[in-house]
């Protein structure tokens, strides 16, 4: 029967052996990827693809339909509408 010194010991020797097979497998990998990218000209740029991303533009602000001309307060119209607007007409706070 092993004990639990004898099961740590052979965690340890497979979790070696397992950092030493995925370091083979990776440097195989990237040889693989080389020799692709050398083979079609590619650059790590072109893969990545962020040199050929256009930026996207700004957005610009949503302009206020609702005011509470007591308090200020204002609403674009968009999203949940706000408490100060509960249970009131909208209409009665619409800007024109």
């Amino acid at each position: 029967m092993s004990t639990y010194q004898d099961y740590q010991k052979q965690i340890a020797e497979l979790q070696a052996k397992a950092e030493a097979a995925r370091r083979t497998e990776v440097s195989e990998a990237k040889a693989k990827i080389q020799a692709i990218m050398n083979e079609y000209g590619l650059t790590v740029a072109d893969i990545s693809g962020s040199a050929k991303q256009t930026p996207k533009a700004p957005r610009k602000p949503v302009e206020v339909k609702y005011k509470d001309e007591a308090t200020g307060d204002t609403w674009t119209g968009r999203g949940r509408a706000p408490k100060w607007l509960a249970g009131k007409d909208k209409d009665d706070y619409l800007i024109r």
